[in-house]
């Protein structure tokens, strides 16, 4: 098969970048060596020029001919590259010349994207659909987790059963931190010292215990803390590499007719702590992004605040077990059958005792719902809320009269 470039990733160190002294020394400073030795390659090819000629141009400061020269690469429409990749190339080119000591001015190589799809918002039936079609317990617990961490495809390969607190599987909502190597940045340059500290949503512990179980029972595995967290389910039972994610991705896509990828999971979190009228700061801290004026290292006071704040958005994370608001609509319904009860006259049975224990159901609430019933009602307000405003609104006496399409709800007095 013929191959689409002269080189690829795995040979442009080797076989291009060795020759040039500058490439390497600029390489050893990058996390990503490969990536980016490629697309300098690209650059140098397409202009016919080594990286030696390049920071050539830039031997007095006063030139403009490598900004001139690179702002000519971008606007060439007859290059065969995408935009993706003409971006990445920027950047590149960008970081040669930055880590050699010869900045191009900011203006220089400027890009515009042009959105052409809004981006993908799942609804929770959506996400159900993708996780019914998950067909092993790994990949049930790869979408919960993810679906309620926000921690990003780069982190997911290299996460260890470590970054769990040691009692996580005791505790209602787990805690998961994340070190400034593993996520954005890799801890280099202003994101030194960046952490994410996250949690998991009642349902994605249960399911990543259900999986940790699997692998034990069923696999044979001795799992310590320092193995990662998501292998393949086959010998040698190797982390998963990006490659395999997306693959995975891909195949639960196409079972469950809901295209998604994983960095979907972070724009759904993220949306799901703004509802809930979250601090900015500590939405970035939970998606693991550089908070400014922020101490290192994170206090366990401030982890514990933080898992308060992001309980508030448990009920619109959770989208497999039944939510809040379901539950909140049961008690509802046993309150008014039974309060119809009272009003007829008619005897509580065990059964009705013990609803009313399932559901925290006292005596006195039903009288006083009985009272307004009796005394008539002759006025009610109504109001659209938030789900997340709902049990504060029930226990001051509201009612659910109708749930809108987009989660909201209208409540009467």
């Amino acid at each position: 098969m013929k191959k689409k470039y002269e080189l690829s990733k795995g040979e442009v160190i080797e076989k291009w970048a060795k020759n040039y002294p500058k490439v390497m020394t600029w390489l050893a400073k990058l996390q990503k060596k490969e990536n980016s030795a490629w697309f300098l390659w690209h650059y140098c090819r397409t202009i016919n020029k080594t990286p030696d000629d390049l920071l050539t141009l830039k031997s007095d400061s006063r030139s403009r001919d490598a900004e001139y020269l690179l702002d000519t690469f971008v606007a060439d429409t007859s290059s065969s590259f995408p935009h993706s990749i003409k971006l990445n190339i920027v950047v590149a080119v960008k970081s040669f010349y930055k880590h050699n000591y010869l900045d191009l001015a900011k203006a220089s190589g400027a890009i515009s994207f042009i959105k052409q799809k809004p981006y993908r918002k799942h609804t929770k039936e959506e996400l159900l659909k993708i996780y019914r079609s998950a067909q092993s317990p790994r990949d049930r617990a790869l979408i919960t987790f993810v679906f309620s961490t926000a921690i990003a495809k780069e982190s997911l390969r290299k996460i260890q059963w470590v970054h769990l607190d040691d009692d996580w599987e005791k505790q209602e909502i787990p805690h998961i931190g994340l070190p400034d190597v593993l996520i954005k940045g890799h801890g280099i340059g202003r994101y030194r010292g960046t952490e994410q500290h996250t949690f998991l949503t009642p349902e994605a512990k249960k399911d990543l215990i259900d999986y940790k179980d699997w692998l034990e029972r069923v696999k044979g595995l001795k799992i310590t803390v320092e193995d990662k967290i998501f292998v393949q389910v086959d010998q040698p039972y190797s982390g998963l590499n990006d490659n395999a994610l997306t693959k995975i991705a891909t195949v639960l896509s196409e079972r469950s007719g809901v295209p998604f990828s994983w960095h979907d999971a972070r724009r759904y979190v993220e949306t799901s702590l703004e509802e809930t009228k979250i601090n900015p700061n500590w939405a970035r801290k939970i998606r693991g992004r550089k908070v400014k004026g922020e101490e290192a290292p994170y206090s366990r006071p401030a982890i514990e605040q933080l898992r308060q704040a992001y309980k508030e958005a448990v009920p619109l994370l959770q989208f497999t077990q039944p939510t809040q608001l379901m539950e909140l609509q049961k008690r509802q319904q046993e309150v008014e059958r039974i309060q119809d009860k009272i009003i007829h006259g008619e005897p509580l049975t065990d059964d009705d005792r013990a609803s009313m224990k399932l559901h925290d159901i006292r005596l006195r609430e039903i009288k006083h719902r009985r009272t307004q019933t009796n005394g008539g009602e002759t006025d009610c307000d109504f109001e659209q809320i938030s789900e997340t405003q709902l049990l504060s609104y029930l226990k001051a006496g509201w009612q659910i009269v109708h749930k809108l399409e987009d989660g909201q709800l209208i409540v009467k007095r």
